[in-house]
Parts: structure tokens; C-alpha cells; sequence
């Protein structure tokens, strides 16, 4: 993968995407980058490799059946494309370890201690470790209380992050405050209107050239500008003082 990201990096991101002074070993343009390229990958694969079976393989006496829905060709299209961004999630992180340099992977049979014995046991284990590893992931996302309950989770979750992004608390991790997108980041984008458009995440606004970074995080947010006006006396308190009223307005002198 650190190949296909170098040819990615110099044909498109460094001169279409990424600002300048985003360099093309910072790890956080490497995991975004890496997320575009492993989703849009598995995508092209997914339809180029979808159509040519829906087409020249795929038995269409099967739409006769009576479990065949009117649109069961849509709706797993839909499904397969929602799902795609969260199923490549562990996938990119290791290719993250690999473009870092934490890998085992040889550029060279040469370099490796088992030489091409090593590579088919290699192939060979890896396909029974996942085989085994999709096994008891799909048979636990089966279980009845997981199965039934996933729908309604993801509900719960979205409504409460669309809550949470609207109510003023700014507080992020600093490691995420350039991946999440928080209350802080929204808050810039209905203070500015033209950025922050995403609901989780800044990915698609650095994309999109959208992205700003909040001001809350710069001094600039409407707290800071609050605290402001208190230092100045010119916004009320809880109490009366000096003839200006305590509605929690900003107060006008006698």
C-alpha cells in the first residue's frame, strides 16, 4: 500500500487536494488519504467485479423466486456502499502500520528468512486466520440480541451526536480535535455557513475545501467572545450593579 499511496500522493493529492503545508508523511493526510483510496478501491472492485457477474453470471430466473424483492438489486447496492466506510476502518489501519514502517512485509524474496516457502505459508495462514476471524465476528453479529439491536443503535447514536455538536461544549481531545467533527466545528459552520458541512467527521470537508478550523480552539469562539464583554462590563450579570439591568444582555450605561 505505501506504493499505491506514494503514486496516489503524486498524481493527485500533493498538487489537487492537500495544502502545502500538509507534508506527505504526516500521519493524519496518511489515514485520510489511505481511507479515500482503500473505499474508492473496494468500490471500483465492487461494481466493475458486481456487473460483469449481474450480467454474464448471476442465473435472472432467480428474480422469480418469491423472497426476490422489486428492488433487491438497489438495496444491496445501498447497503453494500453505507456499510463499505465503517468494514474498512480495521483494514486501514493496517496498511497505516505498513506505510509507517511497522510491517514484516519484504520487498524482496531474498529478504525474507523462509524465502518462498515462507510467502505460500504465509498465504495460506493468513486465509485460514480471516476465514476463521469472519467466522466468529458473523456468528456474534447474529446473535439475537446483536441482530435485533443494531438498527436501533445506530439510530440512538446519530440523534444523540446531531444533539451533542448543537450544545456549546467544546471539549475534544486534543489528538481528535482536527478529525472530529465536534460542537466546536459546528458551531463555525452556522457562525460562518460555508464550512464544516460533515457530521462526524472533517474528512470530507478537508476534501472538499470546506474545513475550518474552529475558532473556539483559536480564542475566537463565542464563549471567549462572552468572557469578553463580562472583563468589559459590558454584559449583565445574575445581579443588578451600577443601574444595569440582570437579563444576561449586553447593558447599555445610563
Amino acid at each position: 500500500m505505501d506504493i499505491v499511496l506514494h503514486f496516489a500522493d503524486y498524481y493527485f493529492f500533493t498538487p489537487y487536494v492537500y495544502p502545502t503545508t500538509w507534508p506527505e508523511d504526516g500521519a493524519l493526510r496518511q489515514i485520510i488519504s489511505l481511507l479515500v483510496v482503500t473505499n474508492l478501491g473496494a468500490a471500483v472492485i465492487y461494481f466493475l467485479f458486481g456487473t460483469f457477474n449481474y450480467y454474464l453470471i448471476f442465473d435472472h430466473t432467480l428474480k422469480k423466486h418469491p423472497q426476490y424483492l422489486p428492488n433487491q438489486v438497489q438495496r444491496e447496492i445501498k447497503y453494500a456502499m453505507q456499510s463499505m466506510p465503517w468494514i474498512s476502518i480495521p483494514t486501514v489501519a493496517l496498511f497505516f502500520a505498513e506505510v509507517r514502517g511497522y510491517s514484516k512485509l519484504y520487498d524482496n524474496i531474498e529478504d525474507s528468512p523462509y524465502g518462498w516457502f515462507g510467502v505460500a505459508l504465509s498465504m495460506i495462514s493468513f486465509l485460514f486466520f480471516t476465514d476463521m476471524c469472519i467466522y466468529w465476528i458473523h456468528r456474534f453479529l447474529h446473535h439475537k440480541l446483536i441482530y435485533k439491536l443494531v438498527y436501533l443503535g445506530l439510530y440512538v447514536f446519530v440523534n444523540i451526536w446531531t444533539v451533542s455538536i448543537h450544545d456549546g461544549d467544546y471539549r475534544v481531545p486534543k489528538i481528535l480535535e482536527d478529525v472530529i467533527n465536534g460542537s466546536a466545528h459546528h458551531t463555525d459552520h452556522h457562525l460562518y455557513f460555508d464550512y464544516n458541512y460533515g457530521q462526524y467527521f472533517t474528512l470530507w470537508d478537508r476534501i472538499g475545501g470546506s474545513y475550518k478550523h474552529p475558532s473556539a480552539f483559536e480564542g475566537r469562539g463565542p464563549h471567549d467572545y462572552l468572557r469578553k464583554l463580562t472583563a468589559e462590563g459590558k454584559l449583565c450579570g445574575s445581579s443588578s450593579t451600577n443601574g444595569h439591568t440582570s437579563n444576561g444582555k449586553i447593558c447599555k450605561e445610563d
